[in-house]
């Protein structure tokens, strides 16, 4: 009894797509092998355990599943948006039978940002809840800020892109369909409305890479907020080698290539562009004369027809893509902006050929390209593919050399950043010792939701000269939220009962 007492059991609630489900597993696996104390339950769907596997290979995380009320992950792009429907309104009961379930009880719920009901669950349950993002924090400072201007009757009337003087300050053009979707928007706002409710925001990013960003957004939120990037599986690179047999031949033709000399491909798994598009860069690659490693989930069988595997290339359905980025073969990334490989792409060095297709891609692209300047953007029109990639897999070229010292910068950083000493790498354990403390002081000051009320009142009006911060705290009334309002002012106003986490 004693042990379930003082263990940390986290419940984590991916929404169910690969670019989601892939940083939390990280994260879990991260949190798990820091901090031995805590036990992790990963939450998934039977088909995606099926397609991730159950062997973590740490005895501190484990799975469950509940059952596939969701359309098949094989048929997602087609039915998207019964999809999406299915998210909102099929997980919440089977999700809450799990908690049920669990011993010893769930004592943190980490949750994917747009399942908003996770944040109900955890607070009708009184389980904080932590929020995580697990894209660009670029990203979502833009859709919040965006949300704040629409409040404001700010809204540009063209999210486009096509006319600047539309655009309201600070935000910046794109032309994601994401925003010009009016029902997946509409699932951001309620998303966005239920931010303020959770009690932690997990951002999948680094620190240094969007500093700026991060603390331009804790004025608005009035929670921790923590950078804990780049959740990627690097900790699976050392004492794990070539693990399968597809793995080893691709791995095996890179080793017999020059150094830096293969530009790696990779357009997602989950949207795609048009045969006609692809047959277009497979095209410019033959003529290039550069050697390439493309991944290609769908079309790899017809592609291997235009591109005949050899000495100059290979083309594969599937590949380990953090262990080929890193091999010393691979000096360039074409990528689709997906955050996953962005950050993948950081940590092995590699300069980009950014090629956004759509959702955050746009925006993930312009902070490759025209913030950071690790990247070229491949135009609309593609035009010379082959003159493009020859000029970026060129290591003589003044330009490409230029964005390889940029994005080894980043690189530098990105390693730094998970050390122990880094921003994501101490992020853990304050935030570990943070939810720690809340957990603590919601048990010894709320004895009773009256006196909890009671207590609030004076809060309020102590906190009367910061609207903002009182407003975000009872959005959900509940006792957890009115224990962190009432903690917080005491904090703040009494630093005699100021606590020392643990």
């Amino acid at each position: 009894m004693d042990r379930q007492a003082s263990t940390c059991h986290m419940v984590a609630m991916p929404y169910p797509g690969r670019g989601h489900i892939n940083p939390m597993m990280n994260l879990c696996k991260i949190l798990a092998s820091r901090a031995p104390h805590v036990t992790v339950t990963l939450v998934l769907t039977e088909e995606w355990l099926g397609l991730v596997g159950s062997d973590s290979k740490l005895s501190n995380v484990s799975f469950a599943t509940i059952p596939n009320v969701l359309p098949s992950e094989r048929v997602r792009a087609q039915h998207f948006s019964e999809f999406v429907e299915a998210v909102s309104t099929k997980m919440e009961a089977p999700f809450k039978e799990v908690l049920d379930r669990l011993c010893p009880p769930p004592t943190l719920i980490v949750a994917d940002t747009f399942l908003t009901w996770a944040v109900h669950v955890g607070n009708q349950r009184n389980i904080p809840v932590a929020s995580f993002w697990t894209t660009a924090a670029s990203n979502f400072s833009f859709l919040y800020q965006l949300q704040l201007h629409e409040q404001n009757g700010h809204l540009p009337q063209n999210l486009s892109g096509d006319e600047k003087e539309d655009s309201a300050p600070e935000i910046p053009q794109t032309r994601s369909p994401l925003l010009v979707d009016g029902s997946v928007m509409q699932k951001v706002r309620l998303m966005l409305n239920w931010v303020p409710r959770a009690q932690y925001l997990l951002l999948s990013s680094v620190y240094e890479f969007e500093s700026q960003t991060v603390h331009a957004l804790k004025p608005s939120l009035s929670f921790p907020i923590y950078t804990i990037g780049p959740s990627i599986p690097y900790f699976e690179l050392e004492g794990n080698p070539r693990s399968n047999s597809d793995s080893n031949y691709i791995l095996n033709w890179l080793d017999r290539q020059p150094g830096s000399s293969v530009l790696y491909l990779s357009l997602g798994s989950f949207l795609s562009v048009s045969s006609s598009k692809m047959d277009e860069i497979a095209v410019g690659l033959r003529d290039s004369n550069v050697r390439f490693l493309w991944v290609a989930l769908h079309e790899a069988s017809r592609l291997k027809e235009l591109l005949p595997d050899g000495d100059m290339g290979i083309v594969v359905p599937w590949c380990d893509q953090l262990r080929a980025l890193t091999h010393p073969s691979v000096g360039g990334f074409w990528t689709h902006c997906g955050w996953n490989s962005i950050q993948e792409g950081v940590y092995a060095g590699l300069p980009f050929l950014a090629y956004p297709i759509a959702m955050d891609q746009g925006l993930n692209c312009k902070l490759v390209v025209d913030d950071w300047k690790v990247g070229w953007r491949v135009g609309e029109g593609e035009g010379d593919i082959a003159g493009l990639v020859r000029k970026f897999m060129d290591s003589g070229d003044d330009e490409s050399r230029e964005l390889r010292r940029r994005v080894e910068g980043l690189r530098e950083l990105c390693r730094h950043a998970i050390g122990p000493d880094g921003s994501s790498g101490t992020n853990i354990g304050p935030s570990l010792a943070t939810f720690r403390a809340m957990l603590q002081k919601f048990m010894t000051l709320v004895v009773s939701t009256s006196i909890v009320q009671s207590l609030v009142e004076h809060c309020l009006l102590l906190f009367a000269g910061n609207f903002v911060r009182v407003k975000a705290y009872c959005t959900s009334i509940t006792p957890l939220n009115f224990a962190s309002l009432m903690i917080l002012a005491i904090e703040c106003f009494c630093p005699v009962y100021q606590f020392q986490p643990p």
